[in-house]
């Protein structure tokens, strides 16, 4: 099945909650911050594909970048979208877990169990 990777920013109270709960169950995880290490438009187009969401409901809302690029008030291509989110690391929500084919948004952290099956 692989191993599970999660996208995450570590001071994110919802990733430290989902970071406990792995280890919990003592599940081996990759942590990839990527506030630091920026995710290309391909990864994000591959991560979307695989929880099957489109850009838009992996956005951060409360992000201020969000009301400043009036992203609720426009039409904004899924192409725009993507570039954006590439450019832009905190305009997408966190945390993102991936485990081979598949990925969630783990908002709720227990999300997650849906990939440990």
């Amino acid at each position: 099945m692989g191993r599970l990777t999660v996208y995450e920013k570590r001071t994110c109270a919802t990733c430290r909650r989902l970071a406990a709960l792995l280890e919990e169950r003592g599940v081996d995880f990759e942590r990839v911050e990527y506030h630091v290490e920026p995710l290309s438009e391909q990864k994000l187009r591959e991560l979307m594909r695989k929880a099957r969401m489109s850009p838009r409901e992996a956005l951060r809302r409360k992000e201020p970048l969000y009301k400043e690029l009036g992203l609720g008030e426009r039409e904004v291509s899924d192409d725009e979208l993507y570039r954006l989110m590439a450019k832009h690391p905190q305009l997408l929500e966190r945390p993102v877990v991936e485990r081979g084919d598949r990925a969630v948004l783990a908002r709720p952290v227990e999300r997650v169990l849906e990939l440990l099956d």
